[in-house]
């Protein structure tokens, strides 16, 4: 029986600083897994710096780069899907370094047992910044269900929002993946703005289990300085409706209650500014505390407890956006 292979799939926007390194990287995995990688597609999604130039400099790989005009990560993938010509699909991003081992690891896996090939990558965040620092804490609270005790393991659409996921590594047959796509209708008309990759694993969970493992290991670069953490925490609120607030979704009680609540704390804000404040100062002080409680290292902690507020509010922001995004699309859908 042929061994299948991979096609790796890359959405890139302006990521010269980086891309260089997650492209040598994937050129060692693939090293370490003799045949797997048949070919990887760099969707450059209309960057305005190097980061096309970049990537057809990269040696080491069977490479093409697709350029085209920015759409959006969501359509992104999808155009490298749809280009590519392996059994399987790899998305990784461009921010995400594999292991040497990980394709190996999963390579092996696939081999012992051809059903057991949709794998969530594990993601580990470089801390060495304040805001990666952040962004470990949240993850791993928002997942210790998993982080608690990393091992080889999987869950379905019943178990879907208690484990770490998401497209920025991601391996799955490639037809599994359109047939899910198929069903991931955003509430956005625009799908710049679409969340890229929650819609298409929840359904495909329903389909195939997803197995995730440390042994399946990458390392991701998250932004390192204010304002790229402010806008990233922004597109997460407008991707954080689309992808959460669903029926039967883990999170859609809280999407529900945060409008309101954020409407009376805004009427705090302006009839009770110091109450406010304090609200926001214990908020921050009960994350650094519940950090600690994790047995998370002290600069983690002080970096939590800090970021946690500002985090907030540009990821409230961005949630109050996205919802004129959805009432904007429904309100032309109904116009035609």
């Amino acid at each position: 029986m042929t061994e299948p292979t991979v096609s790796v799939v890359m959405p890139v926007y302006n990521e010269e600083r980086h891309l260089g390194a997650t492209l040598e990287a994937l050129a060692v995995a693939a090293q370490h897994a003799p045949g797997f990688v048949a070919e990887v597609i760099v969707v450059d999604d209309g960057s305005t710096d190097d980061s096309a130039a970049i990537a057809e400099r990269a040696t080491g790989l069977d490479l093409r780069v697709i350029r085209q005009g920015n759409a959006g990560r969501y359509l992104a993938r999808l155009r490298g899907l749809n280009e590519a010509g392996s059994e399987l699909v790899l998305f990784l991003d461009a921010r995400v370094r594999l292991d040497p081992a990980a394709l190996a690891f999963v390579q092996e896996r696939i081999h012992a047992d051809s059903a057991n090939n949709v794998w969530n990558g594990h993601v580990r965040i470089e801390a060495d910044t304040s805001y990666a620092r952040f962004w470990n804490v949240l993850t791993d609270l928002a997942f210790s269900a998993y982080f608690d005790n990393p091992q080889t393991t999987s869950f379905d659409a019943d178990t879907f929002d208690s484990y770490p996921k998401g497209t920025g590594c991601f391996l799955a047959p490639r037809e599994l993946i359109i047939a899910a796509s198929e069903f991931s209708i955003s509430y956005y008309a625009d799908l710049r703005n679409a969340n890229d990759d929650t819609l298409i694993l929840r359904h495909l969970a329903g389909l195939h289990r997803i197995a995730i493992s440390p042994q399946f290991s990458c390392r991701y670069r998250s932004r390192d300085s204010l304002v790229p953490f402010l806008r990233h925490a922004y597109h997460r609120g407008v991707h954080f409706l689309d992808g959460h607030g669903r029926a039967g979704a883990r999170l859609a009680p809280v999407v529900a209650a945060f409008y309101p609540m954020s409407v009376l704390f805004g009427l705090l804000a302006l009839t009770r500014p110091r109450v406010a404040a304090a609200t926001i100062g214990a908020g921050g002080l009960s994350a650094g505390a519940l950090s600690v409680a994790k047995r998370r290292s002290p600069s983690e902690s002080v970096s939590f407890a800090l970021l946690v507020p500002v985090y907030a509010a540009a990821h409230g922001l961005g949630m109050w956006r996205g919802l004129l995004h959805a009432v904007q699309s429904r309100r032309k859908a109904r116009g035609r």
